[in-house]
């Protein structure tokens, strides 16, 4: 599967809907974003199970403002809707594999017990 772009319209849905979700926050004028884009795009091609997303800030500044980007290249990874990954700077390509095969051998029901647990440790 090729990268898509994603927008404010599509981005919850494809985060919800999608089992795992890289998304890649880029602008045009950015070197490391031109460096890391073929890097996204071939890891895209060799996982054709996980969506790969990019969002360019320039033309979604909202989202990226509510996302929290503050540097670019970011790197976000959802897998079943939850934000388990987001790193900025331009990752080599041994590293987003790394980053792809640990959120692949997550146990989800391990994150959600830990978001649980932070949750009621932050409640009054």
């Amino acid at each position: 599967m090729a990268t898509v772009n994603l927008t404010a319209d599509d981005f919850e849905k494809t985060v919800l809907e999608s089992d795992i979700v890289l998304v890649d926050f880029w602008a045009e004028w950015c070197g490391p974003c031109r460096n890391f884009a073929p890097v996204f795009e071939e890891a895209s091609e060799k996982n054709p199970d996980i969506t790969f997303g990019k969002i360019d800030t320039e033309a979604e500044r909202e989202l990226a403002s509510a996302a929290g980007i503050t540097s670019i290249p970011t790197l976000m990874a959802f897998r079943d809707g939850v934000l388990v990954f987001a790193q900025p700077g331009a990752l080599a390509a041994p590293t987003l594999n790394q980053v792809i095969g640990a959120v692949r051998d997550l146990d989800m029901d391990t994150v959600r017990k830990d978001i649980e647990a932070q949750r009621a440790s932050v409640s009054p």
